[in-house]
């Protein structure tokens, strides 16, 4: 563990630990029993299945409608059995699958041979990938980017992704070091991916893999030209979060905000769903080196952040357990959490760095996601530039990994050009003057934010026992998290979750397992 400032009892941590590993466990449990159209779909993806119907319905989506009911056996046998039936291309199966081929109809041919062709395909996907994990690496490793500063994010959002290009080259200029393209409105709601470029959207931009492409090739000109790399950021949450993990794992995207909780709150995704989603979403992601930014920050746009901070920190407890079991590194973790406070609480500040602190030391190895003052952001610009200063300070003296810049037009999803260049300034000043203190200080024994740290995870103890107690799906139910209550067995998307039949065939998660060391 790194060094201690906030003389946190390490039982205290190790019982927090053991209690997500309890509270995982029969979530866990049903995610091995189930899959999803949405996994189904992804798989098909990364087999190469693309292209849209003259109806605009994706090929995978197409697929998967047909075979109904019988995805429960894995919809990769059907899409394999077909190439071999047919003797034809990925690209010429596509195509007549567009058209109109109902591939469900065909007759099975022998196991082995869909077996040995899905080995093909499979190996035609990792090496797709390991090819971008190389090539980020070597990009990485050549422009000797800056060690222990949070790296800086910034959004682009106008809706089309050829105006998002200009604004996103623009702000690498300026100086981020991180790109996220804000979704369309209710994107994560589409039970489907949208094929192609787009250009019309609303508070943000389609996600769709042919924008990703656009997107990537944007921002390595743009890197190579200033000599940086720079990455790119997407939304893989939702009712298609497999799907764009696999879209973002082939066009080398960098990070996805990819978790299940922000789904099921905030979005009223259904819970089953959405967590048999995830583990292979963050497979996904693991194998590509995708850093995942999971969503407690929003917790406390709900919720007072000084009375609810140990939500927070339990979820981001569950969250790290949910992706070591989906084979994700801690170095991957982008665990959220956020400067929310009011700012008239008295001490506020010191509150605020006990958390940030209290996160650094508790997930010493996670590259941590830091957002800005939202929820209390003012329309008076020099307060609302003190508030993204002190936030600032804060991610640097704490050592925080991802710095989502606070911006003086809070809310709207595409800032204006120069209130990014100030949040940049901003920024940049306050990580140079305080480089290097975070090592020089020492926090007084027993004061505020020694504390306030304490507590926090006293409570975060005994919310995990009443969590552990009633059942994670349980808990949320009963609006244990953010003030939100869900329904188990409402919201959108339950009826896309099928039991696996015993002779379920899915190669790429087999072959995920193997690699990430997830077979017994």
């Amino acid at each position: 563990m790194s060094q201690t400032k906030l003389n946190l009892d390490q039982s205290k941590i190790d019982r927090a630990r053991a209690l997500s590993k309890e509270i995982t466990q029969p979530v866990n449990a049903y995610i091995k029993q189930h899959t999803t159209v949405a996994i189904e779909r992804a798989t098909l993806r990364m087999l190469g299945a693309d292209g849209v119907t003259p109806d605009d319905v994706p090929v995978p989506n197409a697929i998967v409608n047909a075979l109904g009911s019988d995805i429960q056996y894995g919809a990769s046998k059907y899409y394999i059995n077909a190439l071999i039936r047919k003797n034809l291309s990925v690209e010429q199966l596509n195509a007549e699958i567009a058209k109109g081929l109902d591939i469900a109809k065909l007759e099975l041919t022998d196991m082995s041979l869909i077996q040995e062709k899905a080995k093909e395909l499979v190996a035609g996907f990792s090496h797709r990938v390991k090819g971008n994990v190389a090539y980020r690496t070597s990009k990485i490793s050549e422009h000797k980017e800056k060690e222990n500063a949070p790296l800086l994010y910034l959004i682009v959002a106008t809706g089309n992704i050829y105006e998002d290009v200009q604004q996103a080259q623009a702000a690498a200029r300026q100086g981020a070091d991180v790109i996220a393209v804000i979704r369309t409105t209710g994107q994560s709601l589409l039970d489907f991916v949208p094929y192609g470029a787009t250009t019309e959207g609303f508070g943000g931009t389609y996600a769709t893999q042919e924008n990703f492409k656009i997107m990537r090739k944007a921002l390595d000109e743009t890197g190579n030209e200033i000599g940086k790399y720079i990455r790119l950021v997407n939304y893989c949450s939702g009712l298609c979060m497999p799907e764009i993990a696999a879209m973002g794992a082939i066009e080398r995207l960098d990070m996805m905000l990819n978790d299940s909780m922000y789904g099921v709150l905030f979005r009223d995704i259904n819970m089953y769903r959405t967590f048999v989603d995830q583990k292979f979403s963050r497979m996904i992601n693991a194998f590509a080196e995708i850093t995942i930014n999971s969503g407690e920050d929003n917790y406390l746009t709900t919720s007072d952040a000084y009375e609810k901070a140990y939500t927070v920190t339990a979820s981001q407890f569950i969250n790290e357990q949910f992706a070591y079991d989906s084979g994700l590194p801690a170095k991957l973790m982008g665990l959220g959490h956020a400067f929310e406070m009011d700012p008239k609480i008295e001490n506020g500040f010191l509150y605020e760095m006990a958390q940030a602190q209290m996160a650094r030391e508790l997930f010493p190895e996670a590259p941590l996601k830091y957002m800005p003052p939202t929820k209390y952001m003012t329309g008076d610009i020099f307060k609302g530039y003190i508030m993204n200063a002190m936030f600032n300070f804060i991610a640097k003296s704490t050592n925080q990994g991802i710095l989502l810049l606070g911006m003086l037009t809070e809310a709207i999803h595409t800032p204006f050009m120069q209130d990014r260049f100030l949040a940049v300034e901003n920024a940049r000043y306050i990580l140079n003057n305080t480089k290097d203190f975070a090592n020089d200080i020492e926090f007084k024994k027993g004061g505020i934010m020694q504390t306030r740290a304490q507590n926090v995870l006293d409570e975060t103890i005994e919310f995990m026992e009443n969590i552990n107690e009633k059942g994670l799906f349980d808990s949320i139910e009963q609006k244990m998290f953010a003030e939100v209550s869900r329904p188990k067995h409402g919201g959108k998307g339950f009826d896309g979750v099928h039991e696996k039949a015993a002779e379920y065939f899915n190669p790429v998660y087999d072959y995920l397992e193997l690699e990430l060391g997830l077979k017994n």
